[in-house]
């Protein structure tokens, strides 16, 4: 199951190069697999406004849906720090905006990774129904 997603983790560990983290120089590096299977990456940018600060998960599925892109299949996650990091509450909310249920693929390395289902990390999610 990981073969299918080399890609993207490859491309997780590639943004984390990229980070402005100059106040916590936690840097992380995202990418996402669209329903046509594009990828997008992104990186955390951080602010000295820490609330302006946005995680790397929301940059590169903003890159997505700016390219027209409105389903989300999957998200790789790797950070500088050597040990799996889950994304944010906030991170989580974002992504189900944009899926029904996702893989979530938490990278340490290029061949050590854990692998979940947004649904486990985020089981009551906010949707409103209409």
């Amino acid at each position: 199951m990981i073969s299918q997603y080399t890609p993207l983790i490859e491309k997780s560990l590639e943004s984390i190069r990229k980070s402005y983290s100059p106040y916590s120089r936690f840097k992380v590096g995202a990418a996402v697999l669209t329903k046509d299977n594009s990828i997008y990456s992104g990186t955390n940018i951080e602010n000295i406004s820490y609330s302006l600060t946005i995680c790397a998960e929301r940059v590169a599925v903003a890159k997505a849906i700016s390219e027209g892109h409105k389903v989300i299949k999957a998200v790789a996650i790797a950070t500088n720090k050597g040990h799996f990091v889950p994304p944010c509450g906030a991170c989580r909310q974002f992504l189900k905006e944009f899926c029904d249920d996702m893989a979530v693929i938490l990278v340490k390395s290029k061949s050590e990774v854990k692998i979940y289902m947004l649904s486990e990390l985020l089981p009551e999610s906010f949707k409103l129904k209409f």
